[in-house]
């Protein structure tokens, strides 16, 4: 079986801008990320609550209803998210380093 996923080239800045601080951590989004991986952030958040136990609470959380507001003050959407759509459920957001290592 042929691999069809074509490798995205991202720029620096461009991950830079998906870079947030929340509870002293630095944090990638999980939208963010699943773009990054190439799939949408529903098949993202389904692989991570079917494999809970490899993403500990220091590698992974979700944000609260104000961090949220917060975060989408940061990104200046328009979107209200209670009308047409919209998340059903608050963000998971995911560090990027754990004691000073890359993850």
């Amino acid at each position: 079986m042929a691999d069809d996923t074509v490798p995205v080239i991202v720029e620096d800045r461009e991950i830079q801008s998906m870079i947030y601080t929340f509870r002293g951590k630095q944090v990638m989004v999980d939208s963010n990320l699943a773009d990054l991986y190439q799939v949408t952030t529903k098949r993202l958040n389904e692989q991570v609550n079917r494999n809970k136990n490899r993403f500990p609470p220091q590698f992974m959380f979700q944000l609260t209803e104000d961090e949220y507001r917060d975060l989408r003050s940061q990104i200046a959407t328009s979107n209200d998210g209670d009308k047409h759509g919209g998340r059903r459920y608050m963000p998971y957001v995911f560090c990027l380093r754990i004691d000073g290592n890359i993850t």
